[in-house]
């Protein structure tokens, strides 16, 4: 190696973020270079997404600029599209369409997942994600302009269908957004006179036979139950069919007209692996390592959504880590150890992590937990959820913004404003451009 080796970080995920912070304070001035590439300039932490949706916290404030948090490592944004490990090399387009070509001594992939959709008809036209902190505002905006608009027609068929919402998935990802965005709507009604809570309609499509599969059963069943009290119907067994032209067909046989499809039923690793000559499963992960080494190399390392990691807590020789934020982080701070003892020719270790539980937040002062065997109900799991995630929140900056977010809706109303023209602010001086030249009201030409 080069007496400065080259550390290049594909991602700035959570995952990345949290391994070159780690790599920042473990190596030595001059040991290595590091640089982290990814399309945006910044990190989300998307557990604070629902609460973003939902306005208890400023969207910026769940995002960390890449720039400002890694002083001293480059930051280049920008899209890998192949690897090429055979020549140590990768290629990635730059944002104004340039192609680079970089070089690296060691190489981690950790660029996430991105939804998993399925060919489902109109799902394209009709459905949103609930992965980026962009999806999370037009959540929020589209949410609250169905009650402006339900609130101002007299056509009832509309009206229905403005105001139901259908999500499909019932992970973590899917009941938190459901939950927090219900939460929200519920209390937003009170600045939509005709509009009741009772007129709304909020259901949860699931395939599996129950509801967040990654806590104990009978939790699984506690948060259902808190959900059907609050008038949410939660559709287990059961699939979407269509979704043409905003008519919802499920398998159980239910049809009905929806202006709300929110998708969140699963992940699939990024498809940037695709383009790479380094090994993969069936589900398109990198098989790794305890070690967190990509298999057949020293060099290239992997963890998160897009790794296939040995759980070496399990007593099934085949189990992998299940693909949990809490897994991911964890492994980061153990691959930028392994990444400082393989360039000080030191042993590496495994990463060997019993799952401690999960925590789930079901909106304003509605939670569930189970730490360690622990079951945790209502405003104390809520309470867990927030300190938890403001723990793991990266810089003491975005932890006191947030924390003065939440302390600020104790004395204030939660803001219900929609601020839909985000998604096009261009419509209306596109508008007034091209009114020029037209026919004014006196028959002459506007302008």
């Amino acid at each position: 190696m080069p007496e400065q080796p080259r550390i290049v970080i594909i991602g700035g995920g959570h995952v990345g973020l949290t391994l070159a912070l780690r790599l920042r304070r473990k190596l030595r001035a001059g040991e290595a270079a590091v640089t982290v590439i990814d399309t945006q300039p910044h990190m989300t932490y998307q557990p604070f997404l629902p609460e973003a949706a939902a306005g208890s916290l400023e969207p910026r404030h769940v995002v960390v600029p890449l720039r400002e948090a890694l002083h001293g490592c480059q930051v280049l944004t920008a899209q890998v599209t192949s690897i090429d490990h055979a020549q140590r090399e990768l290629t990635a387009m730059l944002g104004d369409g340039k192609v680079e070509h970089v070089s690296y001594d060691l190489l981690v992939v950790v660029p996430g997942s991105v939804s998993r959709a399925l060919p489902i008809p109109g799902l394209a036209e009709q459905g949103v994600g609930f992965k980026t902190i962009g999806e999370a505002i037009y959540l929020r905006n589209h949410v609250l302009s169905r009650l402006d608009i339900a609130a101002s027609t007299r056509d009832e068929q509309l009206r229905r269908r403005l105001l139901t919402f259908v999500f499909v998935g019932g992970g973590y990802a899917g009941i938190e957004a459901l939950a927090e965005l219900e939460s929200m709507a519920r209390y937003a009604t009170r600045s939509y006179p005709p509009v009741t809570p009772q007129e709304m309609r909020w259901v949860l499509v699931e395939a599996m036979g129950r509801i967040m599969p990654e806590v104990s059963p009978p939790m699984s069943e506690y948060t259902r139950q808190r959900l059907a009290e609050r008038g949410i119907e939660v559709k287990l067994n059961t699939t979407a069919k269509s979704f043409e032209n905003g008519h919802a067909v499920l398998s159980d046989g239910d049809e009905f007209d929806t202006d709300t499809v929110v998708w969140t039923a699963g992940v699939k690793p990024h498809p940037m692996l695709e383009d790479s000559d380094l090994p993969r499963d069936t589900k398109g992960r990198l098989e790794c390592t305890a070690k967190l080494q990509v298999r057949g190399t020293h060099n290239v390392f992997a963890a998160g959504d897009c790794a296939a990691v040995p759980d070496l807590t399990s007593s099934d020789p085949d189990a992998l880590c299940s693909p949990s934020a809490q897994h991911a982080v964890r492994q980061a701070r153990v691959l930028a150890d392994n990444i400082a003892a393989l360039l000080r020719g030191e042993p590496l270790t495994n990463y060997k992590h019993r799952y401690a539980g999960s925590v789930a937040g079901l909106g304003l002062f509605q939670g569930a937990a189970e730490v360690y065997g622990v079951k945790l109900k209502g405003f104390p799991a809520w309470l867990l959820h927030r300190v938890y995630h403001l723990a793991k929140m990266p810089t003491a900056s975005h932890k006191a913004r947030i924390l003065g977010d939440w302390l600020l809706e104790l004395p204030f109303r939660r803001q219900v404003v929609a601020l839909g023209e985000l998604h096009d602010p261009r419509a209306e001086f596109v508008k007034a451009a091209n009114t020029r030249g037209l026919p004014g009201p006196n028959g002459r030409a506007a302008g």
